[in-house]
């Protein structure tokens, strides 16, 4: 659930949802410049948050590049999850409150719909924009999520701009719903109140989101360790090395999706004289990385074999 070789798909499904919510934007302030719709501006409101979110992730893609420092002698690699959490916040603050203040005011205030013909127009162009997205996203997400159910891909991966596009394009379709639904009901029902229920109902959906978003974002930011089956293969390739008896205890830490960090201790025999052992450290370092080729980082310690009751892989990740 790493960036496999560095071609995460992210790019693209960035690349696509950025176009589509750049133009639903446009499209969704000129309906309600005509319809004065509450849901169309909320949804307007939603499309640009997502907009300026997918240049957020860029920008995180792009600093998350530059070479290690003094100052962050590990790297920058966690600036694309740091970029992922302020896209959370920016989706609660400009999207959701917005919308459920616009929802309450026109609850309160109601403005009666002008031209609705256009506001359920330019939904249905925003559905097909907004599919294709959505459809560009999950094909990237295909080959990153392997037999993971799509729920525990969000959950567990470590490249964090496809749950990001995947969440707010599934909110968008579904805010593309409540809005639809609402301007229907109002001018069906000759009750523009139904219009304010689906602003408030987009903006409760786009906070639920930006919860989901930030949860997962801050575990990445704190550090998770590789998936259980990636610790399995280190410890496999450690273990399959001439010269290294078994692997005490392993602990691994993501620095960025495609930047793993590896410390284990390895027993090897107290015998061997210093130079053989840094060449037994040097090989086991080969077989991880040609294993795990995310491993880029790694520092194994030789040690004598005290026969633990059990090898320390630090717990569940």
């Amino acid at each position: 659930m790493s960036a496999p070789h560095g071609d995460d798909g992210s790019a693209r499904a960035i690349v696509a949802a950025f176009s589509a919510n750049l133009g639903i934007a446009l499209a969704k302030f000129v309906a309600f410049a005509v319809t004065g719709a509450a849901s169309m501006l909320a949804e307007g409101v939603h499309s640009v948050a997502d907009t300026g979110n997918q240049g957020l992730l860029f920008l995180g893609a792009r600093r998350s590049k530059r070479p290690p420092t003094p100052k962050h002698p590990l790297g920058h690699g966690r600036e694309r999850y740091f970029w992922s959490f302020v896209v959370a916040v920016v989706l609660f603050t400009a999207g959701s409150l917005f919308a459920l203040l616009e929802g309450v005011e026109k609850l309160r205030h109601p403005h009666e719909l002008e031209s609705p013909v256009w506001a359920v127009g330019t939904l249905l162009v925003a559905f097909v924009l907004e599919s294709f997205s959505l459809r560009t996203a999950v094909r990237e997400s295909r080959e990153v999520k392997g037999d993971l159910r799509w729920s525990a891909f969000i959950r567990h991966a470590k490249v964090p701009e496809l749950p990001v596009v995947l969440l707010e394009d599934t909110g968008a379709l579904l805010g593309l719903a409540f809005a639809l639904v609402g301007v229907g009901v109002a001018e069906v029902s000759g009750n523009p109140r139904f219009d304010a229920v689906g602003s408030i109902a987009i903006g409760g959906l786009l906070a639920v989101i930006a919860f989901v978003l930030a949860v997962e974002m801050k575990s990445l930011l704190i550090g998770e360790g590789a998936a259980p089956a990636v610790q399995q293969q280190i410890c496999d390739a450690l273990e399959a090395t001439a010269g290294v008896q078994r692997v005490i205890h392993l602990r691994t830490e993501h620095l960025g999706p495609d930047d793993l960090l590896v410390v284990a201790k390895i027993a090897v025999d107290p015998q061997m004289p210093s130079g053989e052992t840094a060449a037994v450290i040097d090989r086991a370092e080969a077989a991880v990385r040609a294993e795990v080729p995310e491993a880029r980082l790694m520092f194994l310690e030789p040690d004598v074999d005290r026969r633990m009751p059990a090898r320390d892989m630090g717990g569940p990740t």
